[in-house]
């Protein structure tokens, strides 16, 4: 297989593939395998020749796993996009290197079903799906790795030679662990995954149209948005309580709004506008979005625009919110820090968003609170490789800036934003009560120094709490010599 080097047309392209412009790498080559044996082909070349290899899907990863100065052999999957229903395994068959877009494409113009997987249409499935994976339709049908049938992984063995492996979730698989550990253990941890197998577990039956959830015949969409000017603190106590306690009290799995997602973005001031968006699927979409502002917007008082707007599937998931991917999104320098909540933000907690969003600070920055649980509470801690089951938000502070200039501002305010709504934790959302860690496809390496978390717990447990152990045992079989690993790789026993 041929190696794209630097001196390749190709090459400034491929290195160029990544979203967060914070970080950047410099491999002595490339590969772009079309098939699981040229994968291996790849990473026996990298073992062979003492160089480090990672693997590269959409390119989305949010730090620096990737675009790495230090990794030597970048695996680009862009040409495995092969989608299509294994009658023999009764499952969708999708190469890792799919986006998500294209995924919800081929499922639905060729069976009328679809897999909850993530928001922006161009993610990769290959790094999403094996995080986790949650989006819109996650509290109507849980999230992308539970409906994960099977994966073939390319692993190293401890006499360093690579093979490819195919596991499953059937009881009798002796491979099931490694599959396991792909609901929710994270990318570059275990190997290479080629190609993902979707199939509900309540599925029945050897129809593919049977095989994943259908897709709604369309999708409801709401938006409303307050001006900041019209904002002062007890207004804005007010409206976080309120998104608070409707997720609190309509987070359980049997939910009548677990059709119903949505998003609060509280802008930074200088950004002018505090937003909500959101939507619902089913006969009654729009009495629930109704129920829904009523409950969150309506008692606050002041005066906010409402759009609410129908539109077929498809169309809405190659496309949603276009608003939020406009141009340039794929040209920011970004650090997103995310915590899941059980309970609603203190008193003390929204006191610390007040300030830090109205900061008088040239920031462009948020924090952004989406409404968790539902289907996703519905299965216990340790079904997958994703612990967090019983949260009712997902949590972020993120910020991002254009040039290099930015960064130090921007940085020391989101890190200390996160720190202090932690402060009576050691800075971090510890598993209790009311926080429950972290979701590792939003990956942070803060949780690993000392200076942002102070609680005594290590990064492994916010991301994989009492699934850790179990993770590092598949660890230890599937990569001996630890070959592929970054910043926040599991550790083998």
């Amino acid at each position: 297989m041929e190696k794209i080097t630097p001196d390749d047309i190709r090459y400034p392209d491929l290195a160029e593939k990544r979203f967060n412009k914070r970080y950047a790498g410099n491999p002595e080559y490339i590969f772009l395998p079309q098939s699981t044996n040229e994968v291996i082909e790849a990473v026996q070349d990298a073992v062979n020749t003492k160089r480090r290899p990672v693997v590269r899907s959409g390119g989305h990863c949010l730090e620096g796993f990737v675009a790495d100065p230090t990794v030597q052999v970048l695996i680009d999957m862009s040409l495995m996009t092969r989608i299509s229903y294994d009658t023999e395994k009764s499952a969708f068959a999708v190469e890792a290197g799919a986006t998500v877009g294209e995924l919800y494409r081929r499922l639905f113009l060729g069976w009328g079903v679809l897999l909850p997987a993530g928001e922006y249409p161009g993610i990769g499935v290959g790094g999403h799906i094996l995080g986790g994976a949650f989006g819109f339709l996650c509290r109507e049908y849980g999230l992308a790795a539970d409906h994960l049938y099977g994966v073939e992984v390319v692993t190293v063995d401890a006499a360093g030679k690579a093979h490819s492996v195919v596991a499953t979730r059937e009881t009798d698989d002796p491979n099931r662990a490694l599959w396991w550990a792909h609901t929710g253990g994270g990318g570059g941890n275990f190997g290479i995954v080629t190609r993902y197998w979707l199939r509900s577990p309540d599925a029945s039956g050897v129809e593919p149209t049977a095989a994943l959830p259908k897709a709604p015949t369309s999708v409801t969409t709401f938006r409303v948005s307050w001006d900041w000017k019209h904002i002062d603190e007890a207004s804005f106590t007010h409206l976080v309580k309120n998104f608070g306690a409707w997720a609190l009290e309509n987070s359980h799995p049997d939910s009548p709004f677990s059709r119903l997602f949505s998003l609060i973005f509280l802008h930074h001031r200088n950004l002018g506008s505090i937003e909500i968006k959101g939507l619902a699927t089913g006969p009654n979409a729009t009495h629930l979005i109704t129920e829904h502002l009523a409950d969150i917007a309506g008692p606050i008082g002041l005066p906010y625009t409402q759009q609410i707007e129908i539109s077929a599937w498809l169309q809405f998931a190659l496309n949603p919110f276009p608003e939020l991917f406009q141009t340039g999104f794929d040209k920011v320098h970004m650090k997103g820090k995310d915590a899941f909540f059980r309970q609603p933000f203190t008193e003390s907690q929204i006191a610390t968003a007040w300030k830090y969003l109205t900061a008088d600070l040239s920031i462009g920055g948020m924090l952004a609170m989406a409404t968790y649980g539902g289907k996703v509470n519905s299965l216990a801690p340790d079904a997958t490789a994703s612990p967090q089951r019983d949260s009712i938000l997902d949590v972020a502070c993120n910020t991002g800036w254009l040039g290099p200039q930015g960064a130090a501002a921007s940085l020391d305010w989101v890190r200390n934003f996160y720190k202090d709504l932690f402060a009576d934790r050691g800075g971090v959302p510890v598993p209790n009560e009311q926080t429950d860690g972290c979701m590792i496809n939003h990956p942070d390496t803060d949780l690993t120094e000392a200076q942002w978390n102070q609680s005594g717990i290590p990064w492994s447990t916010f991301y994989y709490k009492e699934n850790y152990p179990r993770l590092q045992q598949v660890k230890a079989k599937w990569d001996p010599l630890n070959i592929f690993y970054h910043a926040l790789s599991i550790k083998a026993e």
